[in-house]
């Protein structure tokens, strides 16, 4: 480990970015609706600054792979994220909506470098012999995250107003930038050596996911359980209402899920498993696929025991995810594999939530059928030496 910076300096500003990050969606929805009265601006902003996140990914881990302090400019991105979450919250109802939504996407370019951006820089934080430990603790902050995210948001917004929920998961954000900064330097390039051009180096990133078989599968099947959990997203509200009487219920029944994540997780930070993550990605997604299908049942002790299944395979398939993608990965193009495969993931979730959202109107058990269904496809669509 780099002296002077420690791995819990890592996990406390990794979980405070994190947790702005889980909080700024739901702050994002519940300010644009109490300023401008209107689901559709307020879900639209939402769309704005989560759909972008697909382009700005992999040039923002080409860059951090070019930089010799690549802490330095991840910290300058959650400085700028953080910024343009408080303009936009600055512009709602003062400017029109046709200039508030390009903001929201600039601001989404930058979403990686909280979820990806950080994660690739943890093998210059822990060393070789911890790193198995330090995927585990690394996760468990998306665990607590997503579970402390919206119920802060919630909860601020009732208390304070949405305003300052998301003006809360700004400052989040930005008190993770002095531990962004001074994280470890990247290896020292030759003095005759010249960095490629950014559209060569996003080109070789692209390549070495889609060439190398075993990070190719754990990247579809990691794709695929995010679009699962996308249709379950869209779900939780009609859940809620049919099957346990209020749509608040589905939400926080739900939630739960991440604290079985974060159960799991802890678990394996203290005794990592002895199969290989790769097999340990797969089998998350089939256990996921399980789970989704018990939800479907509608039966409440069985949505219960859904819930607890299915953060036991979320939870340990992200740590293995990384440990596959640390391992597969040359160090000169960690930034983006990393950042590109957050993007994806948060694309596909996105994507999960539009097709859902329509289909659950018409048929309940049906969508968490096919959400089990495409967890499950990604487990199994590529043959171990296929690509």
């Amino acid at each position: 480990m780099p002296k002077g910076y420690s791995l819990r300096s890592y996990l406390t500003a990794a979980t405070a970015a994190r947790a702005g990050d889980e909080m700024s969606g739901p702050a994002l929805l519940l300010a644009g609706l109490a300023v401008t009265g209107s689901t559709t601006d307020s879900s639209t902003l939402l769309a704005g600054i989560t759909v972008s996140a697909a382009v700005g990914g992999p040039v923002l881990g080409a860059l951090l792979d070019r930089a010799g302090r690549p802490g330095r400019l991840l910290a300058g991105a959650l400085a700028l994220y953080a910024t343009g979450l408080m303009v936009i919250l600055a512009g709602l109802g003062r400017i029109p909506m046709a200039c508030t939504l390009p903001l929201a996407v600039l601001t989404g370019l930058l979403g990686p470098a909280l979820s990806g951006g950080w994660t690739a820089q943890l093998p210059r934080v822990a060393a070789d012999a911890r790193l198995s430990r330090a995927n585990a603790l690394d996760a468990m902050t998306f665990d607590v995250a997503s579970l402390a995210g919206p119920a802060l948001a919630g909860g601020v917004a009732e208390l304070l107003g949405a305003s300052t929920a998301l003006a809360l998961a700004a400052a989040l954000i930005t008190a993770a930038v002095p531990a962004a900064w001074r994280l470890p330097a990247g290896p020292v390039r030759d003095r005759g050596t010249r960095s490629a051009p950014v559209a060569g180096a996003l080109a070789a990133g692209f390549r070495v996911v889609l060439r190398r078989p075993l990070l190719a599968r754990a990247t579809l099947t990691s794709v695929a359980s995010c679009a699962a959990q996308g249709m379950l997203a869209a779900c939780v509200p009609l859940i809620g209402a049919q099957w346990l009487g209020t749509a608040g219920r589905g939400v926080l029944l739900f939630s739960g899920a991440a604290v079985s994540a974060l159960a799991a997780n802890a678990v394996l930070a203290r005794r990592p498993l002895t199969v290989a993550p790769d097999t340990v990605v797969r089998a998350g997604a089939l256990v996921q696929a399980g789970a989704l299908l018990l939800a479907a049942t509608g039966r409440p002790v069985a949505l219960v025991a859904a819930v607890l299944v299915l953060g036991i395979g979320e939870g340990p398939q992200l740590t293995a995810l990384f440990a596959v993608r640390h391992r597969e990965t040359p160090e000169h193009l960690r930034g983006q594999v990393f950042t590109t495969g957050a993007s994806l993931k948060i694309t596909a979730f996105a994507l999960g939530v539009a097709v859902a959202g329509p289909l659950a109107a018409w048929s309940l058990p049906g969508t968490l059928a096919l959400a089990a269904g495409t967890a499950a496809g990604g487990a199994l669509a590529l043959g171990r030496e296929s690509v």
